[in-house]
């Protein structure tokens, strides 16, 4: 029989705490006054964060982290559960992994030998979204910016929800809050297949594409997982300008851009400028009034649309609604911008699918002047992302003046070398030609510095570390006029 979650006071141990979803999960839990602790092998903000509020930080993973729940100095290297006292093995910790964590991880091989009660991250989640009045926002793309938008919608409106996100949000400081209410918002990852297990009481999906070719094979494995988590909400809301969402789901509630399919939420007189986007709301055939966004781009329109229709279902006005969304200013490395130098905006955005990267640059071209130059600089994630897509990413580059290539961020995937950053290079050059590859951080770094010109938008793409060489080359192009005052 499965062990269940323990909420009642019992410690909790993440492998890997610094990750955006494990932290996330940390922090909510430590807010609710239970022993954390955990493990990550490089601190960054994240673990600060999470020390500052008294969680305990291992900048180590060794089975030796798990001596410090029991008492004694023997290394339980040495021990099996079998010679722990019942007292020693009621205070080992619960221990949380996620997928990222292998088997062979020294502290998950020692948990297995002490007897820990063992969870993936995603147990955690779904035994967090069955304790509330939960809502869950799923889908291949815009998970992050619509969880974000609905937990800040529901804040600004005075409900006081509890945010779980895969992305950090300068409103509350972090990917995750804790609140009083019985509303709980969270990011839903279909990556792992670990989708299955939540049962919100609202479900959201914003669309469905093939993502993950190291997990699914094909489209029907990913469809399966959706509607298996659609068949667990109570209230399913979701996109049917996807037609895989519209025609294989079949939402209770529906909202679309297209005001012409019958969708439950829908919209007119589109804006799309510079400085965001305006349109009309409409609830089943009935205005709402006005809707104005921060954020650019027909994808966040729809992103937002999700958001009205759950603020509705939930009972608010649409007044309250539109006003939150209203100064919604997005998550992090969502189209962020990370600092402008001799006129040349820098733009940091997680876009790592050919359908992100195409929406993203789109956005990007409505905000560039006319004569601005949008420079694309995509560090592709994933050897098996890019091989399964390649035809894909070749033609998303189509809304961007110039295009800067790195090789390939295998995030821990092995190297079988069946494609490479080159090769992507070339097959995209066949449709941009301006297009050059750089193949390590360094290169780009000094490209950058050397091509870049006054009025640049230089948008930097992709879930990898591309966006550490941003301050770099901030620092390096503003020298010049530095040392001319």
């Amino acid at each position: 029989m499965k062990k269940s979650v323990d909420f009642s006071g019992k410690p909790f141990h993440f492998i890997g705490i610094g990750g955006i979803g494990m932290s996330a999960l940390a922090y909510v839990l430590q807010c609710r006054n239970l022993p954390v602790s955990g493990s990550d092998l490089r601190p960054n903000h994240i673990t600060k964060r999470l020390e500052s509020i008294g969680s305990r930080i291992f900048n180590r993973q060794e089975a030796s982290n798990l001596q410090t729940f029991v008492s004694g100095t023997q290394p339980f290297g040495l021990l099996s559960q079998n010679e722990l006292s019942a007292l020693e093995r009621e205070k080992l910790p619960q221990v949380i992994y996620s997928s990222a964590i292998n088997t062979s991880n020294l502290e998950y091989q020692e948990a297995l030998l002490l007897g820990c009660p063992i969870f993936h991250r995603s147990d955690i989640l779904a035994a967090l979204i069955s304790e509330y009045h939960s809502i869950a926002v799923a889908g291949t793309h815009g998970k992050t910016t619509t969880s974000s938008m609905i937990g800040y919608m529901l804040l600004e409106a005075g409900l006081d929800p509890t945010i779980i996100v895969g992305g950090e949000v300068n409103a509350w400081s972090g990917n995750a809050r804790i609140g009083s209410s019985q509303y709980l918002v969270a990011e839903a990852d279909e990556s792992d297949g670990s989708l299955v297990k939540h049962t919100p009481t609202v479900g959201i999906i914003t669309n469905i594409e093939l993502d993950h070719p190291d997990h699914y094979e094909t489209l029907e494995e990913v469809v399966n997982i959706f509607q298996t988590f659609a068949q667990g909400c109570k209230t399913l809301i979701g996109s049917i300008d996807c037609a895989t969402v519209r025609d294989r789901l079949q939402p209770g509630i529906s909202y679309s851009l297209d005001n012409e399919t019958n969708a439950d939420y829908s919209v007119t007189n589109i804006d799309y400028h510079a400085h965001g986007t305006t349109a009309v709301v409409w609830e089943r055939g009935k205005a709402l009034g006005e809707l104005k966004l921060r954020l650019l781009g027909k994808h966040n329109l729809s992103n937002a649309l999700a958001a009205v229709a759950v603020g509705r279902l939930l009972g608010l006005e649409f007044d309250a609604i539109a006003q939150g969304l209203a100064t919604f200013e997005g998550a992090k490395r969502r189209f962020e911008l990370k600092g402008e130098v001799n006129g040349i905006k820098f733009i940091d955005d997680y876009a790592h699918h050919p359908s992100e990267i195409s929406v993203t640059l789109a956005a990007a071209r409505q905000q560039a002047k006319p004569g601005q130059r949008v420079v694309a600089i995509f560090q592709p994630h994933r050897y098996s992302r890019t091989l399964t897509f390649l035809a894909e990413f070749a033609t998303s580059f189509t809304h961007a003046d110039e295009v800067v290539l790195t090789d390939i961020y295998s995030a821990g995937e092995p190297n079988l070398g069946q494609i490479s950053g080159e090769q992507l290079a070339l097959e995209v050059a066949k449709h941009n030609q301006q297009v050059t590859y750089q193949p390590t951080l360094t290169q780009v770094c000094d490209y950058l510095q050397q091509t870049l010109r006054p009025g640049d938008l230089a948008l930097f793409l992709g879930a990898g570390n591309l966006n550490q060489v941003i301050p770099e080359v901030i620092t390096t192009l503003r020298q010049p006029a530095t040392a001319t005052t």
